[in-house]
């Protein structure tokens, strides 16, 4: 069977309730499609309006027991609601936040509906799937629909992907990226930003762990503002660590010296004079500080600087992170604390690292470390840029091979 593109779109109550990571984490844990495509979007009117005009068009393949279950009542079903959820707040004006999550695999548009996200009904009480678990759909004693919340919306068949994909990546550049004044914040409030990268070990395979680390994020009840996958090309890895590379030749003199002690008692059997070992540590520390900085950029990349050449430092990496902006007071400090210590085995109970963790180099995700240092992260990584559209213009001009 070929490959197809598909969406998730995390709705945005789900969101505001802090329901993300446990979608994400059921998203990415019961599933063999690729995530290739994040983005946050804040849906104008328009794009709104011809959301759910393109819903009333589509045939709908869900099996429900509302009331009038027919095709076109869950098609106004469906349609009503994104009128009424999706837009800006009539009464505020306030803009609301959609999360999409593209996906790229066989079968993929009927696998993420049928195996992970669910049907639209009021009867399932086993918490299988997304909207079993985080969707309501409640009747009255009629049999009429009294409360709907879908929790996500997805393609609702494979004939209307291109329909979807096409409309919102029509929009993908004016009402998406990271945005920065949706929020309403007390007067006197100065919302920080930060970067959050969950790291590539938790890419390795079909695992909710990205998604529970968000969950674990979400505790700090700090607003994601934005969203995005980042493959770090050998270049970028190199300035968005440069300046742990100058830490690690300092942290390690002290390693190096005891290494160069008891190496040096093992093979000459004397001890070697304080000053030899000095001058030897400041020869090698630098070394081995390079050492360990070419590792962090092979892991973040799967690239070895030293294997390749100054072009192909440009190139797009292999290895897959998730890049989250949060914002909100003290945002800095509430993550590095829900985050802790770089090394696993240091860090806090109940903290990021100390659970998904397995060493200094493996430790499951990186957090910005002051406000300036997420600007300049930001700016490297480029996290506002949109991959969205041209992935789904690549996939129907048949340019599969360079999707992303």
């Amino acid at each position: 069977m070929a490959k197809e593109l598909a969406y998730v779109l995390i709705n945005p109550y789900t969101i505001l309730k802090s329901r993300t990571g446990g979608v994400i984490a059921r998203l990415l844990g019961r599933t063999d499609q690729e995530l290739i495509g994040v983005r946050l979007f804040s849906p104008s009117q328009r794009l709104v309006q011809e959301y759910a005009e393109l819903i009333r068009t589509q045939d709908v393949e869900d099996e429900v027991d509302i009331r009038d279950g027919n095709k076109e009542a869950v098609r106004d079903l469906v349609a009503q609601y994104v009128l009424e959820n999706y837009g800006p707040e009539p009464r505020t004006g306030r803009c609301r936040r959609v999360l999409m999550l593209l996906f790229y695999g066989e079968d993929a548009v009927h696998k993420l509906r049928d195996e992970v996200v669910g049907h639209i009904t009021s009867l399932s009480i086993s918490g299988e799937t997304i909207r079993d678990t985080y969707g309501d759909c409640v009747l009255d004693k009629s049999g009429k629909v009294r409360y709907f919340e879908p929790a996500v919306l997805v393609i609702p068949n494979r004939k209307a992907a291109r329909e979807s994909l096409e409309l919102w990546a029509k929009y993908s550049d004016q009402e998406a990226g990271i945005l920065e004044d949706v929020i309403k914040y007390p007067k006197g409030v100065k919302p920080e930003k930060v970067l959050v990268l969950i790291k590539p070990e938790n890419f390795q395979r079909p695992t909710s762990r990205v998604g529970n680390i968000i969950d674990m994020f979400s505790k700090t009840g700090l607003y994601i503002i934005g969203a995005r996958i980042v493959q770090m090309s050998v270049a970028q890895a190199m300035e968005f660590y440069g300046p742990v590379k100058k830490v690690l030749q300092e942290k390690m003199k002290p390693a190096v010296a005891d290494r160069l002690k008891a190496a040096m008692l093992e093979k000459f059997d004397f001890p070697m004079p304080e000053g030899v070992i000095q001058n030897a540590t400041s020869e090698i520390a630098p070394l081995f500080g390079a050492h360990e900085f070419n590792k962090i950029i092979k892991f973040m990349t799967g690239k070895d600087p030293t294997e390749v050449s100054e072009k192909e430092h440009a190139l797009q990496g292999e290895q897959k992170c998730l890049a989250l902006v949060y914002q909100g007071r003290d945002a800095v400090s509430k993550i590095r604390g829900v985050l802790g210590l770089t090394d696993p085995k240091k860090a806090a109970p109940a903290t990021v690292r100390r659970e998904y963790g397995q060493n200094i180099l493996v430790n499951a995700a990186h957090a910005s470390d002051s406000v300036e240092n997420a600007e300049r992260e930001l700016k490297i990584l480029d996290i506002a840029k949109n991959d969205i559209r041209p992935i789904i213009q690549n996939f129907f001009s048949q340019k599969v091979e360079s999707l992303r």
